[in-house]
């Protein structure tokens, strides 16, 4: 149970990040997200709709996973590592936020589904 709420809050973190990625890039509310100033993110909106259409099938992933119930264990296992690494790497590279935004949800609800919680 704790587990596929943790799954659901990751998924719908994925689902927040595609909205900012794909619609909000472009506007002052995504600029502060990503602390972008405006014309790098004129320049790079199609690049971070690219992200956004990424992300957003890590959430399908995950969403897939809550569907098909306790037979979705190895797909939410999955999709969660794929974001748990993904944040990693975007901590490394790009700021430690995404740490704490991604990895960290990401790892508890592994540690939750993998002990059946």
């Amino acid at each position: 149970m704790v587990g596929n709420i943790l799954t659901g809050l990751v998924a719908l973190i994925h689902c927040y990040i595609v909205y900012l990625e794909m619609v909000l890039w472009d506007t002052p509310r995504g600029h502060k997200a990503f602390n972008l100033k405006p014309d790098f993110a004129s320049a790079s909106k199609v690049l971070a709709a690219n992200q956004g259409l990424y992300n957003g099938f890590l959430a399908a992933g995950l969403i897939w996973g809550l569907y098909l119930g306790a037979g979705g264990f190895h797909i939410k296992i999955f999709f969660l590592l794929c974001v748990a690494i993904a944040g990693l790497y975007g901590a490394a590279t790009v700021g430690r936020k995404i740490l704490f935004i991604q990895t960290v949800p990401a790892v508890l609800a592994i540690a939750a589904v993998w002990l059946g919680w």
